[in-house]
């Protein structure tokens, strides 16, 4: 039996996604450039609250009988160690011992479910000053009830490692709770002062370490039902192509087979074993309806500036007017190509459909959000639907869409038994809504005493947070630039009177979406490395200059601070010596400035980075050891998508799809050595996991040229770039 359909390979991805930023909505000013500047501004500053409940410890705590506190995240664990981090808390506030701490991620169902889901460098900063709250009301609670059964005054009470004592009897926290059925809930809770905490503040073993180091710890595709089946689906070879015909007939009489699917959204077949439904899906005949032959060409074409919507997103001063009736500028022109986020785990999800009762298990970084699209899916109410994120296999972005939960949820209520459908290593490649490719503009006119009088940046992208957001159109008209394509390309010297910043946004003819700190890496590459030209050209230190061009206000003396300590800590030199050289980055990201000095050498006409040194002023270090961890992780997944990544469009398909031919830094490409400086310049904690991504790109190509003269302007860094063109394919 054959049968027509018309879906495109953007449908295949996008339907039922979900979204990740919480919107403000001005209907009365859409399109409006100086609200649009503004709600850019506020964007680039604000620090999100956390979306969930804030009022019911009872839904984030449970008492177990043999007095551990199990504390329900509503925050993913996805590697970056928010697990631990958040049992720190826990264990000052509610006095227990942090081996006393079980942590497990919170169902979609639980009240406090986070709505804006795992990501943007927002766990730690938005769950600060909620979790002590909520973690002092429940001892608080405890000692209430303590002193009932005690028959004891509350003052009389003294609290250690989860067990409330008088001057002669004690009780654990366990025995509290145990019968008890109505809670009286305190408004105030008064909170410990930080300086007197045991935990935070201090370097703590992972709590998900054991785990991970025996493999007992369960990961996205390590989740099981009995009697489950596995399903897979087939996906359109190339872009914007077509199911012209679907002959589904040969693969409904392959071994195995329970039932094979033509939906709106997907095509598949679920069957009794992983292998059976593998070879049933390569039995499905599709006849494809391609559209037009896309290469790599046609994307730089379309994401160059002055190319879309253009969306004036900072202004201070009249730069453009300067700049026009200048005749000595300077100018560069930079580019950061296609990205693929190359998790280790391949996206995909086991569901299974009960008489309208969906149980969810995978690892996803919004585990509310997309059981909210499964219910949409199958037409029932979001409570209907319990998904519980395992651990991730890497995240960075990449979890926050996927269409196999979906198709699984499908596929069971069809077939009523448990489905497990993955993504292989292939598909998981071809199917990546990755990071858009970017263009660069910036002009910049110097005063004869060496300083910037005028500077303008212009920046090019596909989509980021509207990629595959599903944001309704309305929303994406008053906000107009997406936020994630300009992060990072807001410029942060505000000592220079002048700046004009812009975003001209355009449709790619895939799906681009949410990458490990979004725009960041090349903006910060684009912007980064112009002011180290700019510094070179009016013959001033790169360090001294850019401090020179920073406010004095809160903002930027953290900046400065910052600055100065990764200068310091890497005894930085403006000049070559043994064949090394040093080059010099900076950013701020979620209000979280970070500085990088890169020691880098040329050997075998390969561009070698010996030394990173890292200064980070991300507030209070809740773990210190976890902000070192982040950093270095951080920079070196900067470091690989500087040097080595690069996906690229040929022939209307996406390349490459396989580990080894996608390029990425090995254990021999990363540093032997790096150095990080822990500021705090807030008492908060603050942003981590993204920032550190920031400079790595600049500082590397900052070094290259002092030691060959040569400016490199394209991502990934290689000796001897002609022009700024990502056409390579």
């Amino acid at each position: 039996m054959k049968e027509k359909q018309t879906i495109s390979r953007r449908n295949f991805l996008v339907k039922g996604s979900i979204s990740t930023l919480g919107v403000l909505a001005l209907g009365t000013f859409v399109g409006c450039a100086p609200i649009q500047r503004k709600i850019a501004g506020f964007a680039n500053t604000a620090e999100p609250p956390y979306l969930g409940n804030k009022k019911d410890p009872m839904v984030w705590f449970e008492i177990t009988k043999n007095n551990n506190v199990i504390f329900y995240s509503p925050k993913v664990e996805m590697g970056q160690g928010i697990f631990t981090g958040l049992a720190q808390i826990v264990a000052d506030e509610l006095e227990v011992n942090i081996d006393q701490v079980i942590v497990k991620n919170a169902p979609s169902t639980y009240a406090h479910s986070d709505k804006a889901a795992t990501g943007g460098s927002l766990s730690m900063l938005s769950l600060w000053q909620p979790l002590r709250e909520l973690s002092a009301t429940m001892r608080e609670m405890l000692k209430k009830q303590a002193a009932k059964k005690l028959g004891v005054e509350i003052e009389a009470l003294s609290i250690k490692d989860g067990v409330i004592s008088t001057a002669s009897k004690t009780m654990t926290y366990a025995e509290v709770a145990d019968g008890v059925k109505r809670w009286s809930i305190p408004k105030k809770p008064e909170l410990k002062d930080p300086k007197k905490y045991k935990y935070v503040g201090k370097p703590v073993p992972r709590v998900d370490l054991k785990e991970k180091v025996l493999g007992t710890a369960i990961f996205g595709m390590d989740a099981t039902f009995p009697d489950m089946l596995y399903g897979a689906l087939v996906y359109p070879p190339t872009l914007e192509t077509l199911p012209k015909t679907v002959d589904l007939s040969a693969a409904k009489r392959m071994p195995g087979v329970v039932k094979v699917f033509h939906e709106k959204d997907f095509i598949g077949v679920a069957a009794k074993t992983f292998i059976e439904a593998e070879n049933a899906k390569k039995a499905i005949k599709i006849e494809w309806l391609e559209g037009k032959k896309w290469q790599q060409e046609d994307i730089d074409r379309i994401v160059t500036v002055g190319n879309g919507e253009e969306h004036v997103i900072q202004k201070v001063g009249n730069a453009k007017r300067i700049l026009k009736k200048s005749n000595d500028i300077v100018e560069l022109q930079f580019r950061s190509p296609l990205g693929a986020h190359a998790q280790m785990e391949p996206c995909g999800a086991t569901v299974y459909v009960q008489d309208d009762k969906v149980t969810v298990r995978m690892a996803t970084q919004g585990p509310r959000l997309l059981a909210s699209s499964i219910a949409k899916r199958l037409d029932l109410k979001p409570k209907d639907v319990e998904l519980t994120s395992e651990y991730l296999g890497g995240g960075f972005g990449r979890r926050q869409h996927d269409i196999n939960a979906l198709a699984a949820a499908v596929m069971s209520k069809a077939t009523g038994k448990p489905v497990k459908c993955f993504f292989n290593r292939l598909e998981e490649f071809q199917n990546d809504p990755m990071r858009p490719p970017t263009h660069n503009v910036l002009r910049a006119k110097l005063t004869n005493d060496g300083k910037i009088e005028a500077f303008e940046h212009q920046v090019a992208s596909g989509k980021v947070v509207f990629g595959t957001s599903g944001f309704p159109p309305i929303v994406e008209k008053l906000i107009g630039a997406d936020p994630g394509s300009w992060r990072g390309g807001m410029v942060q010297y505000r000592a220079i009177p002048n700046i004009n910043t812009v975003c001209w946004m355009n449709d790619l003819p895939f799906p681009t979406s949410s990458w490990r700190s979004l725009g960041l890496l090349g903006n910060t590459f684009a912007i980064e490395s112009f002011m180290d030209e700019l510094a070179i050209k009016a013959d001033k230190d790169p360090v001294q200059f850019r401090l020179s061009h920073i406010n004095d206000d809160e903002a930027g003396e953290r900046l400065k601070n910052t600055i100065k300590a990764a200068a310091e800590k890497a005894n930085y030199r403006d000049k070559v010596i043994n064949g090394r050289a040093m080059g010099f980055a900076c950013s701020t990201d979620v209000n979280t400035p970070c500085a990088q000095v890169a020691e880098v050498s040329i050997e075998n006409d390969q561009i070698k980075v010996h030394k990173v040194t890292c200064a980070i002023d991300a507030g209070l270090a809740v773990n210190p050891d976890q902000v070192i961890a982040q950093c270095e992780g951080a920079l070196t997944m900067g470091l690989s998508a500087s040097m080595y990544e690069r996906m690229y469009i040929k022939d209307n398909k996406i390349q490459p799809t396989i580990y080894g031919a996608y390029d990425m830094a090995l254990i021999k490409h990363a540093p032997k050595e790096i150095d990080v400086v822990i500021l705090e310049g807030t008492g908060t904690p603050g942003g981590i996991g993204e920032p550190p991504l920031g400079p790595i790109g600049a500082a590397i190509a900052n070094a290259v040229r002092r030691l060959t003269g040569q400016r490199l302007k394209e991502l990934p860094l290689t000796l001897n770039q002609e022009e700024v063109s990502m056409s390579k394919s």
